[in-house]
Parts: C-alpha cells; structure tokens; sequence
C-alpha cells in the first residue's frame, strides 16, 4: 500500500482564497519571480500592497521575513547591527564572550531572509517613509543579493535568492537607479465588479441588494471633490462590518437627499477626514468674531481717522481664546474670514459684525 505525497506548493502566484488578485497583477509577480528582479508595488494605501507579500509566501508555502519601513529606519538596519553598548557592558563585568564580536552582531531581517534555508519573500513595507538615500543604500545588496559584515570580515551571501516585494504608497520619488533594478506594478483602485469579488471573500453571506447599495454609496463618496484620503478597500470592509453589526437595512444607504448625502456610520470610511481639522460653519462666523475680538481686544493710546481706536493683541498675547476656535498645537480653525470680521468689529467706522 503507497503513501499518497503532499501536495506540492504552486510553482506561479494565482490569488488565494482570502486575497483576489487581478490578471496584471499575477502577470507582474510571476514576472519579477522568473526575472529575480524585487517586485515594487505602488497604489492608494489600503490596497491590499502590505497583504500581498503575506499572500506570496502562503500561496507559494515559502517563509516571510517582514521589513517595516519607518522615518527613521537606515539601511543598515536590514543587514545588522553592531550592539557596542553591550559589548561595553560585559566587558565591564568581566564576560568571556566579550573577546567574540560576533556575538554582539544583530542580523537584519534581509540577512535572515538570505539564510533562510528554503527560499524565502522578503517584504520591505513603505519603503517611501525611509529618507531618499535609503533605496540607493540597498542598491548592491538587492542586485548581488550580498553584503559584507565589516566588524567580522564576512561576506553574507543569500543561500536562495528570496522574493522581494518592495511597497510604496507614492509619498516621495525614488532614484531612478532603484528603480531601474525593480519590476513595478500599479496597483489599480478596484473597479465594482473586482470589488464584489473582495467582499465576497470577506463577506460571503452579504445579502445582494445590502453590497449593491453599499458600493453604490461608497463610489459616490470616494467621488467628492476635497477628501483628505478617500476610501480604501480596508475602510470599505470596515463599513460593511458595522452595517451588519447594527442590522442597517438597504434602505438606508438609498437617498436622493442632499442633506442627507453621507451613509449611516460614514465615520469608518472617513476615518481621515474625522482626525483632520474641524470645519467651521459659515453662519458660526459672525458668533466666532465677535468672541475672538472680544478675547483680543485691548485699549491703547492712539488714533484712526481722529478717532481714539483699539489694536488687536500680537497672536503670543493671545491665551483664552475659546477652544472651539482653536486646533491643533493652539492654531486658530477660523481662518482669514474671520480674522477680517475681527478687524471689521474692532474699526470705530464699521457696523457691528
């Protein structure tokens, strides 16, 4: 009686149950795997960039080294570092392992990715954060898939060539030279149909009419002029997690009424807009000068036109400003409209605001 074999894992990248990949972007990462060139993905953050490379190693049953980008990060980081502070330490205390450098060098995760026994995908997250040297600082260890460890004198050179998908969410151009070393993929914002296939992974349950009305509502908002970020997919499923958590019928998310043009819990596709600054109303503006200007108002000795005038205080003067006018750090939300009704209610010659 035979043994019947595991299964092998795919040889190309065709999606997964839990991620819907379109044909382009299969076409491109089977392309930079056959090329062994990084994958550099751009597109609207919540795209699914960062999933993709988690998607790569479970489809292709290969282990995933995360790389994280930050505003701080160097490329050193992802070779190694160097811990002298605890060399310092132990040698203080009179540790044997002291006279070894080697045991206070600290592998990056691009050195971890390149001694991984089998082939490994390597991410490097929004690698657009890190500062504008950081890809032209990678670019040999990317090409030759090897770098030198200066304090050992070692050469590491990558057992198997990983799989490297590089994200970027367009904040800051990169060099040209990255570039050149890189097979790029756009990812495109999901169409309506490619977006009722993604629900249906998270959602397949979803009520036909409910997704209908939802995408049809969330389309409409990602269309108005002036968002801080629209919509993403992620904020998309977010939504319709809080529409079936509270039972939202269809119905609600279907009206003509202008005043009434944002859906039910919109908070969750405008998460945004919401941590952004506050709108002032027009008709707050009359209210809002005359409190400010009574706020900074202060006598001095001098004239306009013959008559005995008022000046406003220098902005550092001002402390009491109501908080309803003020925003983040102390700045005034009110914006040059009102600093001129101010003005205005402050001349001897002018109406009351």
């Amino acid at each position: 009686m035979t043994q019947s074999s595991p299964p092998s894992a795919p040889s190309k990248f065709a999606g997964t149950d839990r991620y819907v990949a379109t044909e382009d972007l299969m076409m491109a990462v089977n392309a930079a795997v056959t090329l062994a060139r990084p994958l550099l993905v751009k597109g609207e953050p919540g795209t699914g960039k960062t999933q993709l490379a988690e998607e790569i190693a479970r489809a292709l049953d290969k282990p995933l080294y995360r790389w994280h980008v930050k505003s701080t990060t160097k490329a050193q980081h992802g070779l190694y570092e160097y811990d002298a502070v605890s060399r310092l330490r132990d040698s203080q205390l009179g540790e044997a392992k002291v006279h070894d450098i080697g045991n206070y060098i600290i592998p990056g995760r691009l050195w971890e990715a390149f001694r991984s026994e089998r082939q490994a995908v390597l991410l490097i997250d929004e690698i657009d954060k890190a500062d504008i040297e950081f890809p032209n600082d990678l670019l040999l260890e990317l090409d030759r898939m090897e770098f030198f460890v200066h304090e050992t004198r070692e050469l590491v050179q990558a057992t198997h060539r990983p799989i490297v998908i590089i994200t970027s969410n367009n904040e800051k151009e990169l060099p040209d030279a990255f570039l050149r070393r890189c097979f790029f993929h756009f990812i495109r914002f999901p169409d309506a149909e490619t977006m009722t296939r993604i629900v249906g992974v998270h959602y397949p349950e979803l009520k036909r009419e409910l997704l209908s009305e939802s995408l049809n509502a969330f389309y409409k908002l990602r269309e108005v002029p002036g968002l801080k970020k629209k919509p993403s997919t992620s904020e998309l499923l977010d939504w319709l997690k809080l529409l079936l958590a509270e039972d939202i019928p269809p119905e609600a998310l279907r009206t003509d009424d202008p005043r009434k043009s944002l859906p039910p819990l919109y908070g969750a596709l405008l998460a945004q807009e919401r941590a952004g600054r506050a709108p002032v109303r027009a008709v707050d503006l009359p209210t809002a000068a005359a409190g400010v200007a009574a706020v900074a108002r202060t006598q001095v000795s001098g004239t306009f036109q013959g008559a005995p005038v008022e000046r406003m205080r220098p902005r550092s003067e001002i402390r009491n400003v109501p908080f309803f006018l003020r925003g983040p750090a102390g700045k005034s939300r009110i914006g040059n409209p009102v600093r001129r009704a101010c003005a205005r209610h402050m001349r001897p010659d002018a109406s009351p605001c």
